[in-house]
């Protein structure tokens, strides 16, 4: 297990910021620190160590607890963060970590009524800045989801699933029920699956419009494993391709490639968006690419690091994160072409399988 090895990470942070102990309340970040999958807990990461660390859930999770967190000291309490604020002033915490931008503003009122406000100290996403990189459990898991939706698609394709008179939900309804065949808990988000005109929408929620003859097929698809998500984005057409969609693919595509090529470890974020941004600008389509390139995958299906004009940041190996370019003209139709990879000494690892080629369906 990695929890006590990540937690060990954590107090190098927390003696950098002079921080006793750090109040973890974040469920995610929870989980990420100690396995647990509960929807009420907290815990209390001591600086010196996890002898003196303490994990906190309710009676309800006291069977399961056990199970997924037994290498710390627990309590179990209906109120876990004031529990543990509590406890932290009777041993004497000077500095008391929280997470700011989980707490509220009555959240921490209420801690202050506990510990008096000079003990609380706000910190703000010690954990998430470890999340940024990940081990490999993470990668493995990672591994697992995009395999999963891998094989869901391939399944659709190979069973006649993008047919002519089907649904936009009928199809979505059908990838999320072959992700969980193939190894998954669930969809890691919505399934967008957007047909003809739809295909323009960057995050179309499916409807009952029928998929026809000659429409550009849109699907953003994940899988959830080991609450680990995937993301994966593929366009393809239903029948020959009119000469305008087969550009418009052919011109994603490249922007794609592009952005894939610049994804390496010292890259600014904003410079791996404009190596795939400028491919699109120079060919006169700039105002029609509306979103960021890409975004970190993890535990959740966004996170940092932002691949945009306006991210912040350089990249750096095991950054997990996708590439997603796409062009959309409205009334006509869309592309977008999405992977997730994992940032590494040389060429990133891709996830996702899937040919990136222009995938004709037969009708």
């Amino acid at each position: 297990m990695s929890h006590p090895w990540r937690r060990e990470v954590l107090r190098e942070r927390l003696r950098a910021l002079e921080l006793d102990a750090l109040l973890v309340t974040d469920l995610l970040n929870l989980r990420y620190l100690t396995g647990f999958t509960g929807s009420n807990g907290a815990l209390l990461v001591h600086a010196d160590g996890d002898e003196a660390s303490v994990f906190c859930t309710d009676g309800r999770y006291r069977t399961q607890s056990q199970h997924q967190v037994p290498d710390l000291r627990q309590l179990i309490e209906r109120s876990c963060q004031l529990r543990l604020a509590k406890q932290a002033t009777e041993v004497g915490i000077g500095r008391l970590g929280f997470e700011s931008h989980v707490v509220t503003v009555d959240g921490h009122a209420a801690l202050a009524k506990v510990t008096g406000a000079e003990v609380l100290v706000a910190t703000s996403q010690p954990v998430e800045m470890l999340r940024l990189i990940k081990d490999d459990t993470e990668v493995a898991a990672l591994r697992a989801a995009c395999a999963a939706a891998d094989t869901a698609l391939a399944g659709l394709l190979a069973a006649g699933g993008l047919r002519p008179g089907r649904t936009e939900r009928e199809v979505a309804r059908d990838l999320e029920a072959r992700m969980v065949a193939a190894g998954a808990a669930g969809p890691s988000f919505e399934t967008i699956v957007a047909t003809g005109v739809n295909s323009a929408v960057p995050h179309h929620r499916p409807t009952d419009a029928q998929l026809r003859v000659g429409d550009l097929l849109k699907m953003d698809f994940g899988a959830l494993v080991e609450g680990y998500h995937s993301d994966m984005t593929r366009t393809v057409v239903l029948g020959a391709p009119a000469g305008w969609q087969r550009e418009l693919y052919d011109l994603v595509a490249a922007a794609q490639a592009a952005g894939r090529g610049a994804l390496r470890a010292g890259a600014d974020v904003r410079d791996v968006d404009a190596a795939a941004r400028d491919v699109i600008t120079h060919a006169g389509y700039g105002e029609d690419f509306v979103h960021g390139l890409g975004h970190g995958v993890g535990l959740q299906i966004h996170e940092a690091p932002a691949l945009s004009q306006f991210g912040v940041g350089t990249l750096a190996v095991g950054m997990a994160v996708t590439v997603e370019p796409g062009v959309y003209l409205t009334g006509r139709g869309g592309v977008r072409i999405e992977d997730t990879l994992v940032v590494s000494d040389g060429e990133p690892e891709l996830l996702t399988l899937t040919t990136r080629d222009l995938v004709v369906v037969p009708c």
